[in-house]
Protein backbone atom coordinates (compact mmCIF):
# COMPACT_ATOMS: atom_id res chain seq x y z
CA UNK A 1 0.00 0.00 0.00
CA UNK A 2 2.73 2.40 1.00
CA UNK A 3 1.63 6.10 1.43
CA UNK A 4 -2.19 6.54 1.99
CA UNK A 5 -4.93 9.55 1.45
CA UNK A 6 -6.46 11.63 3.82
CA UNK A 7 -9.54 9.79 2.94
CA UNK A 8 -8.72 6.06 3.84
CA UNK A 9 -6.94 7.21 6.91
CA UNK A 10 -9.83 8.84 8.30
CA UNK A 11 -11.78 6.05 6.95
CA UNK A 12 -9.97 2.99 8.87
CA UNK A 13 -11.17 4.81 12.33
CA UNK A 14 -14.75 4.03 11.79
CA UNK A 15 -14.38 0.60 13.54
CA UNK A 16 -15.32 -1.03 17.04
CA UNK A 17 -13.22 1.00 19.13
CA UNK A 18 -14.41 2.03 22.62
CA UNK A 19 -14.02 5.37 23.17
CA UNK A 20 -16.07 7.28 26.06
CA UNK A 21 -16.22 11.30 26.20
CA UNK A 22 -17.87 12.51 28.99
CA UNK A 23 -19.92 10.15 30.21
CA UNK A 24 -20.75 8.76 27.15
CA UNK A 25 -19.94 6.28 24.65
CA UNK A 26 -18.81 7.43 20.97
CA UNK A 27 -20.05 5.43 17.95
CA UNK A 28 -17.87 7.15 15.65
CA UNK A 29 -14.92 9.44 16.41
CA UNK A 30 -15.07 11.05 12.74
CA UNK A 31 -18.25 12.47 13.12
CA UNK A 32 -18.16 13.33 16.74
CA UNK A 33 -18.67 16.91 17.19
CA UNK A 34 -15.52 17.28 19.24
CA UNK A 35 -13.44 14.31 18.52
CA UNK A 36 -13.60 14.75 14.66
CA UNK A 37 -11.76 18.23 14.79
CA UNK A 38 -8.74 16.34 16.49
CA UNK A 39 -9.31 13.30 13.39
CA UNK A 40 -9.11 16.40 10.87
CA UNK A 41 -6.10 17.85 12.42
CA UNK A 42 -4.43 14.40 13.00
CA UNK A 43 -5.46 13.68 8.86
CA UNK A 44 -3.25 16.62 7.68
CA UNK A 45 -0.39 14.35 8.26
CA UNK A 46 -1.39 12.35 5.13
CA UNK A 47 -2.82 15.94 3.55
CA UNK A 48 0.26 17.05 3.36
CA UNK A 49 2.21 13.55 2.28
CA UNK A 50 -0.48 13.84 -1.34
CA UNK A 51 0.30 17.38 -1.77
CA UNK A 52 3.00 17.75 -4.93
CA UNK A 53 4.93 20.59 -2.78
CA UNK A 54 5.63 18.20 0.08
CA UNK A 55 5.54 14.35 -1.47
CA UNK A 56 9.22 14.35 -2.31
CA UNK A 57 10.19 15.64 1.45
CA UNK A 58 7.73 13.46 3.61
CA UNK A 59 8.60 10.03 1.79
CA UNK A 60 11.65 7.91 0.98
CA UNK A 61 12.15 4.77 -1.35
CA UNK A 62 13.66 1.68 -0.10
CA UNK A 63 16.98 0.83 -2.23
CA UNK A 64 15.65 -1.51 -5.06
CA UNK A 65 12.22 -0.35 -5.21
CA UNK A 66 10.19 2.68 -6.48
CA UNK A 67 7.56 2.05 -4.10
CA UNK A 68 7.68 5.63 -1.78
CA UNK A 69 7.08 4.91 2.12
CA UNK A 70 6.30 8.26 4.87
CA UNK A 71 9.60 9.46 5.92
CA UNK A 72 8.56 9.23 9.85
CA UNK A 73 9.31 5.14 9.05
CA UNK A 74 12.65 5.94 7.75
CA UNK A 75 15.39 4.45 10.25
CA UNK A 76 17.74 7.26 10.99
CA UNK A 77 21.43 6.29 9.38
CA UNK A 78 23.13 9.52 10.12
CA UNK A 79 22.91 13.61 10.94
CA UNK A 80 21.21 14.34 7.78
CA UNK A 81 18.15 11.61 8.29
CA UNK A 82 17.89 13.10 11.72
CA UNK A 83 17.91 16.87 10.65
CA UNK A 84 15.51 16.25 7.78
CA UNK A 85 13.18 14.22 10.07
CA UNK A 86 13.39 17.28 12.25
CA UNK A 87 12.28 19.16 8.92
CA UNK A 88 8.91 16.99 8.58
CA UNK A 89 8.27 17.29 11.91
CA UNK A 90 8.58 20.99 11.72
CA UNK A 91 6.79 21.14 8.59
CA UNK A 92 3.58 19.28 10.26
CA UNK A 93 3.23 21.29 13.21
CA UNK A 94 3.07 24.75 11.84
CA UNK A 95 0.70 23.51 8.94
CA UNK A 96 -1.24 21.95 12.27
CA UNK A 97 -1.20 25.65 13.91
CA UNK A 98 1.52 24.93 16.15
CA UNK A 99 0.23 21.55 17.38
CA UNK A 100 2.08 18.94 16.12
CA UNK A 101 0.09 16.02 14.19
CA UNK A 102 1.82 13.18 16.27
CA UNK A 103 0.23 10.43 14.55
CA UNK A 104 3.15 8.93 12.96
CA UNK A 105 6.18 11.03 14.92
CA UNK A 106 5.88 9.39 18.14
CA UNK A 107 4.83 5.70 16.85
CA UNK A 108 8.19 6.02 14.71
CA UNK A 109 10.43 6.87 18.00
CA UNK A 110 9.33 4.12 19.49
CA UNK A 111 9.68 1.33 16.45
CA UNK A 112 13.42 2.68 16.91
CA UNK A 113 13.68 2.26 19.97
CA UNK A 114 11.79 -1.63 19.93
CA UNK A 115 14.61 -2.58 17.07
CA UNK A 116 17.74 -1.26 19.52
CA UNK A 117 16.37 -2.53 22.58
CA UNK A 118 14.67 -6.25 21.14
CA UNK A 119 18.23 -6.85 19.55
CA UNK A 120 19.79 -6.45 22.68
CA UNK A 121 17.21 -8.48 24.61
CA UNK A 122 17.80 -11.60 21.87
CA UNK A 123 21.37 -11.44 22.51
CA UNK A 124 21.27 -12.26 26.50
CA UNK A 125 17.87 -13.81 26.65
CA UNK A 126 17.82 -15.95 23.43
CA UNK A 127 14.49 -15.05 22.92
CA UNK A 128 12.98 -13.75 19.08
CA UNK A 129 11.56 -10.31 19.82
CA UNK A 130 13.68 -8.49 17.35
CA UNK A 131 12.07 -10.52 14.44
CA UNK A 132 8.65 -9.73 15.86
CA UNK A 133 9.51 -6.11 15.79
CA UNK A 134 10.84 -5.88 12.81
CA UNK A 135 8.18 -7.85 11.13
CA UNK A 136 5.74 -5.34 13.09
CA UNK A 137 7.77 -2.53 12.04
CA UNK A 138 7.52 -3.68 8.21
CA UNK A 139 3.53 -3.81 8.81
CA UNK A 140 3.15 -0.51 10.00
CA UNK A 141 5.15 1.23 7.51
CA UNK A 142 3.32 -0.74 4.46
CA UNK A 143 0.16 -0.11 5.83
CA UNK A 144 1.10 3.78 6.51
CA UNK A 145 -0.88 3.29 9.84
CA UNK A 146 -1.33 6.27 12.37
CA UNK A 147 0.49 4.79 15.97
CA UNK A 148 0.00 6.06 19.38
CA UNK A 149 2.26 5.06 21.92
CA UNK A 150 1.37 4.21 25.74
CA UNK A 151 4.47 4.86 28.05
CA UNK A 152 2.89 6.43 31.57
CA UNK A 153 1.60 4.36 33.97
CA UNK A 154 -0.78 6.01 36.05
CA UNK A 155 1.78 4.76 38.94
CA UNK A 156 -0.37 4.97 42.04
CA UNK A 157 2.14 6.24 45.38
CA UNK A 158 5.54 7.35 43.58
CA UNK A 159 7.58 6.76 46.06
CA UNK A 160 6.79 2.91 45.71
CA UNK A 161 7.64 0.08 43.05
CA UNK A 162 5.14 -1.40 40.84
CA UNK A 163 5.07 -4.95 43.12
CA UNK A 164 4.63 -2.67 46.37
CA UNK A 165 1.46 -0.79 45.83
CA UNK A 166 -1.61 -0.59 47.04
CA UNK A 167 -3.33 -2.42 44.78
CA UNK A 168 -1.16 -4.07 41.77
CA UNK A 169 -2.72 -2.49 38.55
CA UNK A 170 -1.40 1.04 39.18
CA UNK A 171 1.19 -0.03 36.59
CA UNK A 172 0.20 -1.90 33.71
CA UNK A 173 1.17 -5.61 34.12
CA UNK A 174 0.63 -9.30 32.55
CA UNK A 175 -2.02 -11.29 34.53
CA UNK A 176 -1.98 -14.20 32.16
CA UNK A 177 -0.54 -16.30 29.36
CA UNK A 178 -2.18 -18.98 27.49
CA UNK A 179 -1.30 -20.46 24.00
CA UNK A 180 -2.56 -17.39 21.96
CA UNK A 181 -0.41 -14.87 23.97
CA UNK A 182 -0.57 -12.73 26.98
CA UNK A 183 -3.10 -11.02 28.71
CA UNK A 184 -2.60 -7.47 30.25
CA UNK A 185 -4.47 -5.30 33.23
CA UNK A 186 -3.79 -1.27 33.74
CA UNK A 187 -3.85 1.74 32.54
CA UNK A 188 -1.91 4.41 31.13
CA UNK A 189 -1.82 8.40 31.49
CA UNK A 190 -1.42 11.42 29.11
CA UNK A 191 -1.16 8.98 26.10
CA UNK A 192 -2.27 11.65 22.73
CA UNK A 193 -4.34 10.84 20.04
CA UNK A 194 -4.92 7.56 20.46
CA UNK A 195 -8.53 8.04 19.41
CA UNK A 196 -7.05 8.75 16.25
CA UNK A 197 -4.97 6.04 15.82
CA UNK A 198 -4.90 2.63 13.75
CA UNK A 199 -2.28 1.22 15.90
CA UNK A 200 -1.07 1.65 19.94
CA UNK A 201 2.11 0.31 21.30
CA UNK A 202 2.66 -0.12 24.79
CA UNK A 203 6.22 0.08 26.81
CA UNK A 204 7.67 0.46 30.40
CA UNK A 205 7.76 3.33 32.07
CA UNK A 206 10.89 3.23 34.11
CA UNK A 207 13.47 0.93 35.27
CA UNK A 208 12.52 -1.99 37.25
CA UNK A 209 13.46 -4.99 39.42
CA UNK A 210 13.26 -8.25 39.61
CA UNK A 211 10.36 -8.50 41.84
CA UNK A 212 8.42 -5.83 38.98
CA UNK A 213 8.87 -9.17 35.98
CA UNK A 214 4.99 -8.89 35.32
CA UNK A 215 5.65 -5.29 35.01
CA UNK A 216 8.01 -5.77 31.78
CA UNK A 217 6.32 -5.92 29.05
CA UNK A 218 6.14 -4.29 25.81
CA UNK A 219 3.47 -4.78 22.82
CA UNK A 220 1.38 -3.57 20.10
CA UNK A 221 -2.45 -3.75 19.33
CA UNK A 222 -5.03 -2.51 16.85
CA UNK A 223 -7.08 0.12 18.88
CA UNK A 224 -10.43 -1.85 18.19
CA UNK A 225 -9.42 -4.35 20.32
CA UNK A 226 -11.25 -6.20 23.19
CA UNK A 227 -10.91 -4.81 26.68
CA UNK A 228 -8.53 -1.68 25.14
CA UNK A 229 -11.02 1.35 26.52
CA UNK A 230 -10.28 5.25 26.29
CA UNK A 231 -11.64 8.03 28.19
CA UNK A 232 -11.14 11.02 26.49
CA UNK A 233 -9.96 14.03 28.84
CA UNK A 234 -12.25 17.04 28.04
CA UNK A 235 -9.75 19.83 28.66
CA UNK A 236 -7.96 21.71 26.02
CA UNK A 237 -10.90 21.77 23.92
CA UNK A 238 -12.68 24.86 22.79
CA UNK A 239 -15.67 25.73 20.68
CA UNK A 240 -15.49 26.28 16.63
CA UNK A 241 -15.28 29.81 16.98
CA UNK A 242 -12.67 31.07 14.53
CA UNK A 243 -12.44 34.36 15.64
CA UNK A 244 -12.25 33.65 19.34
CA UNK A 245 -10.50 30.83 18.79
CA UNK A 246 -8.28 30.64 15.60
CA UNK A 247 -6.27 28.34 16.34
CA UNK A 248 -7.54 25.73 19.00
CA UNK A 249 -11.46 26.07 16.58
CA UNK A 250 -9.51 24.17 13.91
CA UNK A 251 -6.47 21.97 15.77
CA UNK A 252 -6.09 20.28 18.93
CA UNK A 253 -4.69 16.90 20.48
CA UNK A 254 -7.12 14.54 22.13
CA UNK A 255 -5.44 12.82 25.77
CA UNK A 256 -6.79 10.10 27.11
CA UNK A 257 -6.56 7.65 29.98
CA UNK A 258 -6.24 4.34 28.38
CA UNK A 259 -8.00 1.22 30.29
CA UNK A 260 -6.90 -2.38 29.62
CA UNK A 261 -8.89 -4.43 30.82
CA UNK A 262 -8.02 -8.13 30.12
CA UNK A 263 -6.44 -7.37 26.91
CA UNK A 264 -5.09 -10.44 24.90
CA UNK A 265 -2.17 -9.48 23.19
CA UNK A 266 -1.01 -12.57 20.46
CA UNK A 267 2.60 -13.83 20.69
CA UNK A 268 3.61 -12.14 17.32
CA UNK A 269 2.30 -8.68 19.08
CA UNK A 270 4.82 -9.16 22.32
CA UNK A 271 8.08 -7.48 21.95
CA UNK A 272 8.96 -7.55 25.86
CA UNK A 273 8.11 -10.47 28.25
CA UNK A 274 9.38 -10.20 31.98
CA UNK A 275 12.71 -9.17 30.80
CA UNK A 276 12.70 -6.42 33.52
CA UNK A 277 16.73 -5.94 33.40
CA UNK A 278 15.82 -3.85 29.64
CA UNK A 279 12.62 -2.26 30.91
CA UNK A 280 14.90 0.97 31.83
CA UNK A 281 17.00 0.56 28.76
CA UNK A 282 13.73 0.91 26.58
CA UNK A 283 12.11 3.48 28.38
CA UNK A 284 15.08 5.43 28.32
CA UNK A 285 16.31 4.77 24.30
CA UNK A 286 12.42 5.71 23.57
CA UNK A 287 12.69 9.15 25.17
CA UNK A 288 16.19 9.87 23.66
CA UNK A 289 14.36 9.89 20.26
CA UNK A 290 11.49 11.50 21.75
CA UNK A 291 12.77 14.06 23.14
CA UNK A 292 14.60 14.74 20.21
CA UNK A 293 10.85 15.33 18.28
CA UNK A 294 9.62 17.26 21.37
CA UNK A 295 12.35 20.10 20.50
CA UNK A 296 11.62 19.67 16.61
CA UNK A 297 7.99 20.61 17.08
CA UNK A 298 8.79 23.56 19.86
CA UNK A 299 9.89 25.66 17.17
CA UNK A 300 6.86 27.21 15.23
CA UNK A 301 5.23 27.89 18.71
CA UNK A 302 8.66 30.19 19.49
CA UNK A 303 8.21 31.60 16.26
CA UNK A 304 4.44 32.09 17.16
CA UNK A 305 5.87 34.26 20.32
CA UNK A 306 8.09 36.41 18.02
CA UNK A 307 5.82 37.11 15.54
CA UNK A 308 2.99 38.11 18.14
CA UNK A 309 4.61 39.93 19.96
CA UNK A 310 6.16 41.66 16.90
CA UNK A 311 3.02 42.31 15.80
CA UNK A 312 0.54 43.33 18.55
CA UNK A 313 3.25 45.79 19.81
CA UNK A 314 2.68 47.41 16.52
CA UNK A 315 -0.97 47.63 17.25
CA UNK A 316 -0.59 49.12 20.56
CA UNK A 317 1.99 51.83 19.12
CA UNK A 318 4.86 50.47 21.59
CA UNK A 319 6.91 49.14 18.85
CA UNK A 320 9.82 51.31 19.79
CA UNK A 321 9.67 51.24 23.64
CA UNK A 322 12.85 50.29 25.47
CA UNK A 323 11.19 47.50 27.62
CA UNK A 324 9.85 46.26 24.00
CA UNK A 325 12.73 45.64 22.14
CA UNK A 326 14.04 43.72 25.46
CA UNK A 327 11.42 41.41 25.70
CA UNK A 328 11.36 40.98 21.76
CA UNK A 329 15.10 40.29 21.91
CA UNK A 330 14.39 37.72 24.34
CA UNK A 331 11.80 35.72 22.68
CA UNK A 332 13.91 35.85 19.80
CA UNK A 333 17.13 34.21 21.77
CA UNK A 334 14.68 31.64 23.23
CA UNK A 335 13.48 30.48 20.04
CA UNK A 336 17.08 30.62 18.28
CA UNK A 337 18.74 28.76 21.20
CA UNK A 338 16.17 25.56 21.03
CA UNK A 339 16.42 25.43 17.41
CA UNK A 340 19.90 25.44 17.26
CA UNK A 341 20.17 22.93 20.41
CA UNK A 342 18.08 20.51 17.95
CA UNK A 343 20.01 20.71 14.85
CA UNK A 344 23.46 20.17 16.88
CA UNK A 345 22.07 17.22 18.58
CA UNK A 346 21.42 15.63 14.82
CA UNK A 347 24.93 17.22 14.34
CA UNK A 348 26.33 15.13 17.53
CA UNK A 349 24.11 11.85 16.81
CA UNK A 350 25.47 8.43 18.28
CA UNK A 351 25.39 5.13 16.06
CA UNK A 352 23.99 2.80 18.07
CA UNK A 353 24.81 -0.75 17.21
CA UNK A 354 26.38 0.05 14.15
CA UNK A 355 23.22 1.00 13.07
CA UNK A 356 20.95 3.47 14.28
CA UNK A 357 21.37 7.21 14.74
CA UNK A 358 20.42 8.45 17.67
CA UNK A 359 20.57 12.19 18.68
CA UNK A 360 22.67 13.30 21.10
CA UNK A 361 21.52 12.86 24.28
CA UNK A 362 23.04 15.60 25.86
CA UNK A 363 21.83 18.34 23.95
CA UNK A 364 18.86 16.89 23.31
CA UNK A 365 18.05 17.19 26.85
CA UNK A 366 19.45 20.51 27.30
CA UNK A 367 17.29 21.80 24.67
CA UNK A 368 13.94 20.04 25.98
CA UNK A 369 15.16 21.02 29.40
CA UNK A 370 15.71 24.90 28.17
CA UNK A 371 12.56 25.15 26.25
CA UNK A 372 10.45 23.74 29.40
CA UNK A 373 12.46 25.72 32.50
CA UNK A 374 11.84 29.37 30.01
CA UNK A 375 8.26 28.48 29.30
CA UNK A 376 6.33 30.74 31.34
CA UNK A 377 8.54 33.38 31.33
CA UNK A 378 8.42 33.92 27.87
CA UNK A 379 4.40 33.59 27.79
CA UNK A 380 4.70 36.20 30.34
CA UNK A 381 7.06 38.51 27.90
CA UNK A 382 4.63 38.18 25.22
CA UNK A 383 1.16 38.86 27.63
CA UNK A 384 3.05 41.68 29.14
CA UNK A 385 3.36 43.32 25.87
CA UNK A 386 0.31 42.48 24.65
CA UNK A 387 -2.11 44.03 27.21
CA UNK A 388 -5.18 43.35 29.58
CA UNK A 389 -7.49 43.31 26.57
CA UNK A 390 -6.52 39.29 25.78
CA UNK A 391 -8.74 38.28 28.51
CA UNK A 392 -11.31 41.78 28.40
CA UNK A 393 -12.31 42.11 25.15
CA UNK A 394 -15.49 41.89 23.36
CA UNK A 395 -17.47 39.16 21.72
CA UNK A 396 -17.77 38.64 17.69
CA UNK A 397 -21.24 38.91 18.36
CA UNK A 398 -21.01 42.32 19.75
CA UNK A 399 -18.57 43.49 17.17
CA UNK A 400 -21.67 42.53 14.37
CA UNK A 401 -24.37 44.00 16.69
CA UNK A 402 -25.41 47.25 14.66
CA UNK A 403 -25.86 49.15 18.18
CA UNK A 404 -22.16 48.05 19.79
CA UNK A 405 -19.68 48.30 16.75
CA UNK A 406 -19.44 51.76 17.12
CA UNK A 407 -18.08 52.05 20.19
CA UNK A 408 -16.06 48.58 19.86
CA UNK A 409 -14.40 49.82 16.46
CA UNK A 410 -14.28 53.78 18.20
CA UNK A 411 -12.53 52.88 21.53
CA UNK A 412 -10.40 50.18 20.91
CA UNK A 413 -8.75 51.02 18.32
CA UNK A 414 -4.38 50.94 18.61
CA UNK A 415 -1.97 53.06 16.68
CA UNK A 416 -3.34 54.75 13.85
CA UNK A 417 -3.95 52.48 10.22
CA UNK A 418 -4.53 49.54 11.83
CA UNK A 419 -8.24 48.23 12.18
CA UNK A 420 -9.74 47.39 15.47
CA UNK A 421 -11.47 44.35 14.27
CA UNK A 422 -7.36 43.72 13.10
CA UNK A 423 -6.25 44.06 16.48
CA UNK A 424 -8.88 42.15 18.18
CA UNK A 425 -8.06 38.84 15.94
CA UNK A 426 -4.77 39.39 17.23
CA UNK A 427 -5.42 39.21 20.58
CA UNK A 428 -7.78 36.64 19.99
CA UNK A 429 -4.63 34.65 18.81
CA UNK A 430 -2.52 35.18 21.75
CA UNK A 431 -5.09 34.70 23.80
CA UNK A 432 -6.20 31.50 22.60
CA UNK A 433 -2.62 30.14 22.82
CA UNK A 434 -1.72 31.37 25.95
CA UNK A 435 -4.83 32.12 28.66
CA UNK A 436 -7.48 30.00 26.73
CA UNK A 437 -8.02 25.99 27.45
CA UNK A 438 -5.09 25.47 24.86
CA UNK A 439 -3.11 28.16 26.73
CA UNK A 440 -3.32 25.84 29.65
CA UNK A 441 -2.59 22.90 27.81
CA UNK A 442 0.49 24.08 26.30
CA UNK A 443 1.52 25.55 29.97
CA UNK A 444 1.43 21.87 31.45
CA UNK A 445 3.13 20.45 28.10
CA UNK A 446 5.66 22.34 28.29
CA UNK A 447 6.66 21.09 31.63
CA UNK A 448 5.69 17.18 31.67
CA UNK A 449 5.52 16.20 28.24
CA UNK A 450 8.27 14.14 27.13
CA UNK A 451 9.46 13.73 30.67
CA UNK A 452 9.55 16.36 33.46
CA UNK A 453 11.79 18.78 33.82
CA UNK A 454 14.07 16.97 36.87
CA UNK A 455 13.66 13.52 34.03
CA UNK A 456 15.82 15.65 31.45
CA UNK A 457 18.18 17.33 34.41
CA UNK A 458 18.63 13.20 35.41
CA UNK A 459 19.61 12.58 31.84
CA UNK A 460 22.37 15.16 31.48
CA UNK A 461 23.77 14.52 34.11
CA UNK A 462 24.23 10.92 33.67
CA UNK A 463 24.61 10.91 29.89
CA UNK A 464 27.73 14.00 30.51
CA UNK A 465 31.32 13.09 30.82
CA UNK A 466 32.92 15.36 32.73
CA UNK A 467 36.50 13.17 32.03
CA UNK A 468 38.17 15.60 30.00
CA UNK A 469 37.21 18.99 31.96
CA UNK A 470 38.30 17.04 34.70
CA UNK A 471 41.62 16.31 33.10
CA UNK A 472 41.83 19.73 31.39
CA UNK A 473 41.86 21.48 34.92
CA UNK A 474 44.40 19.01 36.74
CA UNK A 475 47.05 19.95 33.88
CA UNK A 476 46.47 23.43 34.79
CA UNK A 477 47.86 22.72 38.07
CA UNK A 478 50.23 19.95 37.22
CA UNK A 479 48.24 17.35 38.99
CA UNK A 480 48.74 13.44 37.66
Amino acid sequence: MATRSKDAYIKSLQDDRTVYYKGERVADVTTHPILKTAVEHAALEYDLTEDPRYHQLLTYTLPGSQERFSRYFKIPENADDLLRRREIIDLGTREGGTFFLIIKEIGSDCLFALNIISKRVDAKHGTNHHERVMRYYEYCRDHDLAMAVAQTDVKGDRSLHPHQQEHPDYYLRIVDENRDGIVVRGAKAHTTNTVCANELMVIPTRTLGPEDQAYAVAFAVPMDTKGLKLIVSPFSHTDHNTFHHPVSAKHHLLETLTVFDDVLVPWERVFLKGEWDFAGPLALTFVQFHRFTAVSYKAPLLDFFVGAAELVAEANGIRRAAHVREKLVKLIAYAETVRALTKAAAWECKLLDGRIAVPDPVTTNMAKWYFANNFHQHVAYLQDIAGGLLVTGPAEEDLKNPETAGYITKYLGGKKGIPTEDRLRLFNLIRDLTTSDIGGYNEILSIHAEGSLEAQKLTIATEYDTKPSVEYVKGLIGLP
